[in-house]
């Protein structure tokens, strides 16, 4: 992880203030941009989600697939959070805090738009950040890869009636047709590009690792464009509600409440039952991130798609990109702390006789590499 993706709150948090500040000394422009759509499509938000999903695509390889019968236990956990978990959750939370706790601050028309908005987060499962997050606990690569390719083939068949559903229990009008286009434009496409990429690679290279190489490196040129789209968007969509956020200070502190809320729980879920079921740590630390973390890219640009670039829903998920960098940051650092726990007795011996031989030259995990007999 490079020192501009650690600190990629603070340049959000930069971004927002950037977009205020714009939004309100030009307003002309950004009515000029959100004016550049056709139906429920922004051109050039739509452009700029597609920079961000693009790069991530080409590093889902499907043949992992044909592993999916390895360690079994951490896939059941994720899935299980994923798909039957953390949509509903996440829409209770929405509900509790935006129609209940917070009524006295929230518009009722407001409060269904964002209680929309942790929807569309809810039901968006991470794919890119999960190689980062797997990375830094030492994570079995495999095991990531084969979770990030099984998520994306169930994303594309779940996604759009999963929130339908959840939409439709909240009262929300569920316009399908516009449901559907943001799926095919935003996961459907986007994949079919990056699979069709990573395809020409691997053949211009060699098999196996030389090809994997190839792809590396393709994706670290492109990487810049992902970050650059994010951050462009950003600046758009807090342009476009500039005055509503000057105008509610709190408004952002608000929304961030349920979404915190959601990220801790569900990984103290998803952390604890790996421990409870013995998963070893390379496999449980992944498994509990890839749980926690969302993919906020296509929640964007679905809320967006639903309802309107000045929509609450649009705004709860760019809080959602502010909130969610410094808090999967808080959890690596948590599960690396607490490594030691998924080793046995003997384990713990060893480890410790290791450590304290030699003199550790960073304070990254050492438990990663952790043998599989710590089942």
């Amino acid at each position: 992880m490079t020192s501009f993706e650690r600190y990629l709150s603070l340049w959000v948090t930069l971004c927002i203030v950037a977009g205020i500040a714009l939004g309100n000394a030009l307003p002309g422009v950004f009515a000029r941009l959100a004016a550049l759509e056709y139906g429920s499509v922004n051109f050039v938000v739509a452009s700029l989600i597609w920079l961000m999903v693009y790069p991530m695509m080409v590093a889902v390889d499907f043949s992992s697939l044909r592993r999916i019968h390895e360690r079994p236990k951490g896939l059941v956990i994720t899935l299980v959070i994923n798909w039957l978990v953390k949509p509903f959750t996440m829409a209770a939370l929405g509900v509790l805090f935006f129609q209940h706790v917070f009524a006295a601050w929230i518009d009722p028309a407001d409060a269904e738009q964002y209680i929309a908005g942790v929807i569309l987060l809810g039901a968006a499962p991470c794919t890119a950040m999960v190689f980062v997050w797997s990375q830094m606990t030492r994570g079995d690569a495999t095991y990531t890869l084969v979770q990030v390719s099984l998520n994306d083939v169930i994303m594309i068949f779940a996604f759009a009636p999963l929130v339908a559903l959840l939409l439709g229990v909240t009262d929300i009008a569920v316009p399908w047709e516009t449901l559907l286009l943001s799926v095919v434009l935003y996961v459907v496409i986007p994949l079919a590009a990056g699979v069709a990429t990573r395809m020409l690679l691997t053949r211009r290279g060699e098999a196996g690792a030389v090809a994997e190489a190839e792809v590396g490196r393709f994706t670290s040129r492109i990487k810049p464009l992902a970050v650059t789209g994010l951050l462009a968007t950003v600046v758009l969509l807090f342009g476009f509600q500039g005055q509503v956020i000057l105008d509610q200070p709190l408004l952002i502190a608000l929304i961030a409440v349920p979404l915190l809320i959601q990220s801790y729980g569900i990984f103290v879920l998803a952390y604890g039952a790996a421990y409870l079921w013995r998963v070893p740590f390379n496999v449980a630390a992944p498994c509990a991130l890839i749980g926690t973390s969302n993919f906020f890219e296509l929640a964007v640009a679905v809320a967006i798609g639903l309802f309107g670039l000045n929509s609450g829903a649009a705004l709860v998920t760019v809080v959602g990109v502010l909130v969610e960098v410094p808090v999967m940051l808080s959890l690596v650092a948590f599960a690396n702390r607490t490594c030691g726990c998924f080793l046995g007795p003997r384990l713990i011996i060893l480890r410790l006789t290791v450590l304290s031989s030699r003199r550790p030259t960073s304070a990254t995990n050492t438990c990663g590499d952790a043998p599989r007999s710590s089942r």
